[in-house]
């Protein structure tokens, strides 16, 4: 069994068996059928992933890694906020007829600001530092940007990150102000994990834990069946991450630059409703 699939055991359990019910309130999220989408939460969900010992992906089910890293790579290396420049179908609905998902995520990230160093967006000013400064305690990327909020399409979910090096091994604190466990969670974990090893590899450092503090854990009404039945099946040994190693330049990497090697993995759940 993976450390990622006990983690998310023990985190559904808990939010199913201790979380609070929405029922009986006002809530935003609707089904497709204009249902409200009501869901079981658990305020300040923290999970610790140490990416020295193993990839971090569920084998309950499986995660499409190559999709996942496609998007943190639209987001974090194109810093893009249009979905024609994306191979996933995942972010059709917040787009407008133009594809663009407003002022949210790689746009933010875009963005260049004045330091003392120079005139960096926050990806380059992250590199900067890990490169020449990487005892700082000041690298952090923030998306959640209020004055642009009004033209954001979708407010961001995982909307800042810190890192922080620490003998020689990059550590991160993901931090999402909200997550739909049975959609994103194992997939934001993945994105992530991905990307600090990415940054450890052209910054000369070893990747160490990735923190992910989720401030709205939650588990929506239509999914409970779904989580009862995932959790209960046979799990598998984590698999190995394998990084094309000649890649210096975090501009340079690829889809195809990451495998995974070993990976089982129960069935894929289909047709899971999406609360919107």
């Amino acid at each position: 069994m993976s450390k990622a699939d006990i983690l998310f055991i023990r985190m559904c359990k808990d939010i199913m068996q201790d979380g609070f019910s929405s029922q009986g309130e006002k809530v935003r999220p609707k089904w497709e059928d204009g249902t409200p989408a009501h869901s079981m939460k658990k305020f300040a969900v923290i999970n610790r992933y140490d990416l020295a010992e193993e990839f971090p992906i569920l084998t309950l089910r499986p995660t499409n890694l190559k999709a996942a890293i496609d998007e943190i790579l639209w987001i974090w290396q194109k810093k893009s906020n249009n979905i024609n420049e994306l191979n996933s179908r995942i972010w059709d609905s917040w787009a407008d007829e133009k594809g663009s998902i407003g002022k949210a995520y790689g746009y933010q990230l875009g963005i260049k600001h004045t330091y003392h160093e120079g005139k960096f967006d926050q990806v380059d000013r992250v590199i900067f530092d890990l490169k020449n400064n990487p005892g700082s305690r000041r690298i952090i990327v923030n998306m959640y940007n209020h004055a642009d909020l009004y033209e954001m399409n979708l407010y961001p979910c995982a909307y800042s990150i810190t890192f922080n090096v620490t003998e020689n091994r990059l550590n991160a604190i993901l931090h999402q102000r909200s997550q739909d466990i049975l959609v994103a969670n194992n997939w934001n974990v993945v994105q992530y994990a991905v990307l600090v090893h990415m940054l450890a590899q052209v910054s000369n450092l070893q990747v160490g834990e990735l923190v992910h503090v989720i401030a709205d854990a939650h588990i929506y009404d239509r999914h409970i069946p779904l989580i009862q039945e995932l959790i209960l099946r046979t799990t598998y040994p984590a698999p190995s991450l394998k990084i094309n190693s000649d890649i210096g330049d975090f501009y340079a990497f690829q889809v195809e630059d990451f495998v995974l090697e070993n990976y089982q993995s129960g069935p894929q759940i289909k047709n899971i409703p999406v609360a919107v």
